[in-house]
């Protein structure tokens, strides 16, 4: 197995499905729009990783708020057994590809994440 930093990468939903993505997560814990169940190629929707609704809502995908929501969702993954189970996956694929449907690519909870599980492997 490789390191955390090779094993765990992000991808918005929205991308079409490649062949080294490895196991597939969605780690948004909303259904993304406009996707098909089928066309999602899903190995596993893990919504308990995904920040909790009032830190999400709180968040708005509003970039001037990133500081404050890493910090909170970092405390939040802290204390979330769900870390288990991605660590666990990483056990037992080459790849794991945390799929998440916001627009921005850098201010958003799948980063956060990134962050966290290649900072605690």
């Amino acid at each position: 197995m490789g390191s955390a930093a090779e094993t765990f990468v992000i991808k918005r939903m929205y991308d079409r499905p490649a062949d080294d993505d490895g196991c597939r997560v969605l780690v948004d814990r909303l259904w993304p729009r406009g996707v098909s169940r089928e066309n999602a190629q899903l190995d596993l929707w893990l919504k308990e990783i995904a920040p909790s609704p009032p830190l999400r809502k709180e968040f708005g995908h509003m970039k001037e708020r990133i500081g404050d929501f890493r910090r909170q969702y970092l405390r939040e993954l802290d204390h979330n057994p769900a870390v288990d189970t991605l660590r666990g996956l990483a056990a037992t694929h080459h790849r794991v590809t945390f799929l998440y449907g916001a627009r921005d690519p850098e201010a958003n909870h799948a980063q956060v994440l990134l962050e966290f599980i290649r900072g605690h492997p």
